[in-house]
């Protein structure tokens, strides 16, 4: 799946291990490992950016800190896409308050929101698990669907609020949760709840908000057979995005299969890239795993079908 870039963001180059993107009106430097061939663009296209993220290398989390062109940056700057606003902002941990490689999954799923909706029946329930600051669970909402938006990080849901905010989208039906994924899942299996769209976007690593601690490859396994227990039989969706660099997306694939066997419905996995402007390279940024049932695939519409 590539990502092209949309009116508010553009990977405009890369190289040399690092990425010049364009985010809104401001352009970043963030530090990319996969970008190891030269830049396209000269140093001095390089040299315009607002700002550039100089990692902490003893740092396990991704940490260290940005150097701005100028003093008076803001905090926020305005965002959007698919004519949902958003905030995008300069976080301790490189990122920008969302994940731009993410777009391609959410033009993926929108237009199958939207069918599902136009179908007729109550509205399509959607869990987005690990939700960040909530980009993909105000798409969904603005799309149609009720949303229940699970994150561990206090700070994350209180961005997200602000996005909704942002967005004019207050009256959106969505719950925000400050919560364990894994403990809010068991939670929802014993109650017998059942979701027709699944998001899951896991870190390698992390803590929960009351110390849990969570590893991708030790937790994955059993958070997934919770989460096929709480996909409805004729859901749309079930969507897995990794970013551990020691996994496949063939593994990703084979464990879905696995967990979602209960169920009737098939598996596609891939990589993430996002494409790039100065050259027409794509910089792989992600692996995704994604199960559709067999009643969505039968009932998509034409226009969707191999989309």
């Amino acid at each position: 799946m590539i990502t092209e870039g949309w009116a508010d963001y553009a990977l405009l180059d890369s190289g040399y291990g690092r990425k010049l993107e364009r985010a809104g009106r401001m352009t970043v430097i963030r530090p990319e490992p996969q970008a190891m061939w030269s830049p396209a663009l000269d140093e001095a296209a390089w040299e315009r950016a607002d700002a550039m993220f100089d990692a902490d290398r003893s740092s396990e989390d991704e940490g260290g800190r940005w150097r701005f062109a100028r003093d008076d940056m803001p905090e926020t700057w305005p965002m959007s896409f698919d004519g949902v606003g958003f905030l995008g902002r300069f976080t301790p941990f490189r990122h920008l308050g969302f994940f731009p490689e993410q777009a391609t999954q959410w033009a993926w799923m929108l237009p199958r929101i939207r069918a599902r909706v136009a179908a007729g029946g109550p509205p399509p329930r959607l869990l987005n698990l690990f939700g960040y600051t909530g980009v993909a669970s105000l798409l969904a909402a603005s799309a149609g669907a009720e949303v229940v938006h699970v994150d561990a990080s206090k700070k994350a849901i209180h961005q997200a609020r602000e996005n909704q905010t942002a967005a004019g989208l207050d009256d959106l039906p969505i719950r925000w949760l400050v919560e364990d994924a894994r403990r809010f899942l068991a939670r929802e299996v014993r109650r017998g709840n059942t979701y027709d769209g699944i998001l899951l976007d896991p870190p390698k690593y992390g803590r929960g908000p009351k110390g849990e601690i969570w590893k991708l490859f030790d937790d994955l396994p059993p958070i997934l057979a919770d989460v096929a227990a709480v996909t409805a039989p004729d859901a749309m969706f079930v969507i897995l995005t990794a970013y551990a660099t020691r996994l496949t997306s063939a593994a990703l694939a084979g464990l879905m299969t696995e967990t979602m066997g209960r169920l009737q419905g098939r598996v596609f996995c891939g990589e993430i890239a996002t494409a790039e402007l100065s050259a027409g390279r794509v910089l792989p940024t992600a692996l995704f795993a994604r199960w559709m049932s067999d009643t969505a695939l039968t009932a998509e519409p034409a226009a969707l079908r191999g989309a």
